[in-house]
């Protein structure tokens, strides 16, 4: 008996289309956020490249950043003329939240870089900053 074994090509399902288009760019940023404890941490970092959604970073330093959690990204004031970068980054600080870390140096033992998505409002013009509605407070 003769079996014959045909090659059908199907779609990866684990494989997602970008969201949004990335632009190689190379900038100096820095990364803060609160560790377990509590205490305020920063690293210095580059960016590989940035989208209007996310960014991939490389720490200049060693640090260990666990996945998901919370930072603060702002790129340095001499970067942000940059036209390549989006409008929110141009502006200071973007609340972002780690949601990949990158394969891990055998030297330090620490990842080569992060992959960041930036929490801005969709569909909001990052061009002009949010006006904040005053609330009275009564205690």
């Amino acid at each position: 008996m003769i079996q014959t074994v045909a090659n059908v090509q199907r779609p990866q399902t684990g494989c997602r289309p970008r969201i949004g288009d990335r632009r190689k760019v190379q900038v100096q940023g820095r990364l803060t956020w609160r560790d377990a404890g509590g205490a305020l941490r920063f690293v210095s970092v580059v960016t590989r490249d940035v989208s209007d959604l996310d960014a991939f970073v490389e720490c200049q330093v060693p640090a260990s950043i666990p996945l998901y959690r919370l930072v603060h990204f702002q790129i340095e004031r001499n970067g942000r003329e940059c036209a390549e970068l989006p409008a929110v980054l141009q502006q200071g600080k973007v609340l972002s939240a780690v949601y990949r870390v990158g394969p891990y140096r055998a030297a330090t033992g620490t990842p080569q870089g992060y992959a960041l998505r930036l929490l801005i409002e969709p569909g909001v013009a990052a061009t002009a900053p949010r006006k904040r509605n005053t609330l009275a407070v009564a205690n």
